[in-house]
C-alpha cells in the first residue's frame, strides 16, 4: 500500500518493440492475447483505501479497506455487506482449497477466517520471535503453504524485522524468509503451473520472477518485465496483480493495469479513474475483473477468464 497521485485519462503509447494499448474513459479496448475489456464501472465507493479483492468458489468478492479496518463481501448482485469489522488491517486476501479466507493483517500475522461462521485463527505471527512489519500480499500453493510480502507501509519503526521481504510458510507453519533485497515488495503471485513466483516491488520500475525449485524454496531472480512509466517519472513500481488462464499477468500501476503475457511482453493497458491498488478475477464465470482503486471498487467485464488456482475446491473439476 502507498500513497500515490490519481491518474485519469491515459492515451495509447509505445514501449520498445511492443505496443501497449490503453482504454479510454468510457471506451472498452481490444487487447491482442489478452481480449476485450468493457470500460470500468464504479460498483462501489465511500470508502478510504480499498485493496486485497479475492473471489471464493462462487464468485462472490471479499475486499478490505484498511483504515476502516474492514473486509467487505460483494455477491453477484453487487450488495455491499460488512465481513467483519475487526480485521487488524487487513491487507491481501485469498481463498485456499478448503475455502478459508486467508488475509495479510498489517498488524503484523497471517490468519484464516471460517467465512461460515466468522472464526479467525492466526496461521503465522512472527518470524525468529519477532512480529512481522505489515504483512502486505499473498499467494497460496497447492501444497497448503503461503508466500507473502512485508515491506514497511504501516509498519512500525524500526521495522520489527530490521527488512523488507518475502517470506514462505508451510502447511505446518514453518517460516523461511526468501528474499530480502528489493524495494518495498508489494504484490506476489504464481505462475498457473506454480514454477514461477512473481514478486511486484513498489520502489522500482523493474518487476521480478523467481524460479520455484520446490514448496518455499526459490532460485535466483530476474527481472521479468519493465513497468511503463508516467511522464517526467522512474522507478515507479506496482501494487498487485492477477493472473488469468492464458497465464497474463494484470499489474496495478499508476497508469492504470499493465497487462504483460507470460513471457514479459507488454500487451496493453486497462485505465481506472482512480490508481488501482489490486485486482481479481471474480463474478459467476470468473470473468470479471474487480479492481479496488483507493475510494472505490470497480468492476470490468471482459471475455477474459480468470486463473483458478484451486480447481476442485472453486470449479468441481478435476
Amino acid at each position: 500500500m502507498k500513497n500515490s497521485p490519481v491518474l485519469i485519462v491515459l492515451v495509447a503509447f509505445a514501449i520498445g518493440p511492443a505496443s501497449f494499448a490503453a482504454a479510454q474513459d468510457g471506451e472498452s479496448t481490444n487487447i491482442p492475447g489478452a481480449g476485450t475489456f468493457a470500460a470500468p464501472v464504479r460498483l462501489l465507493s465511500d470508502m478510504q483505501f480499498t485493496e486485497g479483492p479475492a473471489a471464493d468458489a462462487e464468485g462472490n468478492v471479499y475486499f478490505t479497506d484498511i483504515p476502516a479496518n474492514t473486509i467487505y463481501k460483494v455477491d453477484l448482485a453487487g450488495q455491499r455487506t460488512v465481513f467483519t469489522d475487526a480485521a487488524r488491517h487487513a491487507n491481501g486476501l485469498m481463498f485456499d482449497g478448503d475455502g478459508q479466507l486467508v488475509a495479510c493483517e498489517m498488524d503484523g500475522q497471517i490468519a484464516a477466517w471460517d467465512v461460515s461462521d466468522k472464526k479467525r485463527r492466526v496461521l503465522v505471527e512472527g518470524h525468529q520471535g519477532t512480529r512481522f512489519n505489515a504483512c502486505n500480499d499473498l499467494v497460496l500453493d497447492q501444497h497448503g503453504g503461503v508466500y507473502w510480502t512485508d515491506p514497511h507501509f504501516r509498519s512500525p519503526r524500526p521495522l520489527p524485522q530490521g527488512t523488507m521481504a518475502v517470506y514462505y510458510a508451510d502447511a505446518k507453519g514453518k517460516t523461511t524468509r526468501l528474499i530480502d533485497d528489493l524495494p518495498a515488495p508489494n504484490g506476489v503471485m504464481l505462475s498457473p503451473d506454480e514454477k514461477t513466483l512473481y514478486v511486484c516491488p513498489s520502489g522500482q520500475a523493474e518487476m521480478m520472477a523467481y524460479p520455484v525449485d520446490a514448496p518455499g524454496k526459490i532460485g535466483k531472480g530476474r527481472v521479468f518485465c519493465r513497468l511503463k512509466q508516467p511522464e517526467g517519472q522512474e522507478n515507479q513500481g506496482a501494487d498487485g496483480l492477477a493472473l488469468d488462464a492464458k497465464g497474463n499477468l494484470y499489474i496495478t500501476s499508476r497508469l492504470g493495469l499493465q497487462v504483460f503475457d507470460p513471457a514479459g511482453k507488454p500487451l496493453g493497458v486497462i485505465s481506472i479513474p482512480e490508481q488501482p491498488s489490486n485486482v481479481t478475477f471474480g463474478g459467476k464465470d470468473n470473468q470479471t475483473l474487480y479492481v479496488t482503486a483507493r475510494t472505490s471498487l470497480y468492476t470490468i467485464a471482459t471475455d477474459a477468464r480468470g486463473h483458478r488456482r484451486f480447481r476442485e475446491h472453486t470449479s468441481g473439476e478435476k
